[in-house]
């Protein structure tokens, strides 16, 4: 039997989501702070101090968490045994954002790509669907900033780069960036699929908690071996040097062609918000 859904209750869930997400930090994000506080000193722990003491201040203040609140992506996994009545989806969606922000008092930072036209309202939200088992919706709210956002990188590497090519990779990109995407950072990598599909995959891989282990024991080694490097750069806490560079690395895989070898690095800067509601 079908579950009927009107989308008025995703623009509802969408709503509540964006206002959260622009307010606070993820548990896991807070708690890996926590811990590079406690490893810091000097310069770099004094920044790390700033940014939780930034964060009380936001909840108690009901103020965003960080200037940027960030281009609206939102994933929605719908089961394939509900029905959707009502507006369409991406209104829904973008509705749900649309007075969020207004609400919020977040910064409208959506415009034309050519023009340079701000939308007004952070519309549209870069929407993403998957078609899944069962009669529940589950909605992710994830506001991606771009001082994080613009040190991101896809390489197209070949089959014979390996796993070693895949973490110099990752490193490398890490290491260009800098302090410019206000490090500790936490990095999501996408390994395989497509030119497109890989970055959405790198995209994915920063919705999981950081500190998470993937189940593949080689996924895993490729993260572990590949924070250990970035953190060996010395980049630090918002680049004052120190022990702590990246927060954590997530990777997600899919299968690809024989001939090739995508790798996507998703840079996420140490404000990582991301909400989650299942309806």
């Amino acid at each position: 039997m079908m579950r009927t859904v009107s989308t008025t209750e995703i623009e509802k869930c969408v709503y509540r989501l964006a206002r959260k997400a622009g307010l606070t930090l993820t548990d896991s994000c807070r708690r890996a702070l926590e811990n590079a506080e406690a490893l810091e000193q000097g310069a770099a722990k004094f920044a790390l101090h700033t940014v939780l003491e930034n964060e009380r201040c936001a909840q108690k203040e009901q103020m965003p968490v960080c200037q940027d609140t960030g281009m609206a992506v939102v994933f929605i996994e719908l089961g394939q045994e509900v029905c959707l009545t009502g507006k369409p989806l991406s209104v829904a969606v973008d509705n749900g954002v649309r007075y969020a922000y207004a609400d919020g008092n977040f910064r409208k930072s959506i415009c034309d790509p050519l023009t340079r036209i701000n939308t007004g309202d952070n519309t549209p939200a870069h929407l993403h669907t998957e078609i899944v088992e069962g009669d529940k919706i589950k909605i992710t709210f994830l506001p991606k900033g771009f001082g994080s956002e613009n040190m991101s990188r896809l390489y197209m590497l070949t089959p014979a780069d390996g796993q070693s090519g895949i973490i110099d990779a990752i490193v490398n990109t890490v290491k260009e960036a800098g302090s410019r995407p206000c490090p500790p950072v936490y990095v999501g990598v996408g390994i395989g699929g497509t030119f497109d599909s890989c970055a959405l995959l790198a995209k994915k891989a920063l919705m999981r908690e950081i500190g998470s282990e993937h189940p593949r024991e080689d996924v895993r080694a490729i993260e572990e071996v590949a924070l250990g490097r970035i953190n060996a750069l010395g980049i630090g806490a918002q680049g004052f040097g120190g022990r702590v560079t990246a927060l954590g690395v997530s990777c997600e895989v899919a299968s690809t062609h024989i001939a090739g070898l995508p790798v996507a690095v998703n840079i996420q800067c140490h404000c990582v918000r991301c909400e989650t509601e299942v309806l």
